[in-house]
């Protein structure tokens, strides 16, 4: 090269790109590690709005501003209840309860197409708590993902 001429050599170049390939190689982890905690996070909070909508649904049935059969639990019948509404029968206008905007989806269902409501197990007040199943009644929620937590935990205990 003449002293007028500037650039980088071929094998400059190759080492550059090695470098940057073998850090995109080192990243690549931690950016799927970086995603499941943001999907856990989702769970997380989707399951605390869920749970806490379900356990105002069964205050208000306590209080007696909601209509409830004297055999019942108490506990909403199903999850879209709690956006839907129910009637306050304290109010002369009955105007609706509403416990949630809109209900969560899991995130960790792999169907995006599902109404989210089916995208939650749903545990009644009558079943054991080691082996939930529906009922007349929608007592806890939990993930049906089979999956485990970065904590150890599978997401179905959550």
């Amino acid at each position: 090269m003449s002293q007028g001429e500037r650039g980088f050599t071929l094998i400059e170049l190759v080492i550059a790109v090695a470098i940057v390939g073998v850090l995109a190689w080192l990243a690549a982890p931690l950016i799927e590690v970086t995603a499941q905690r943001q999907r856990e996070a989702e769970l997380r909070l989707a399951l605390r709005q869920i749970r806490g909508a379900i356990d105002a649904y069964h205050q208000a049935v306590l209080d007696k501003k909601v209509e409830a059969p004297a055999d019942a639990s108490g506990y909403p019948p199903n999850l879209e209840v709690l956006v839907a509404g129910v009637p306050d029968i304290t109010h002369p206008e009955r105007r609706p309860i509403y416990f949630l905007r809109r209900l969560p989806r899991d995130p960790m269902h792999p169907d995006a197409g599902v109404p989210a409501a089916e995208t939650w197990g749903k545990r009644s007040y009558a079943s054991p708590p080691d082996e939930p199943r529906e009922g007349a009644d929608v007592f806890d929620v939990y993930s049906l993902s089979d999956k485990v937590g970065l904590n150890g935990v599978p997401y179905r205990e959550w």
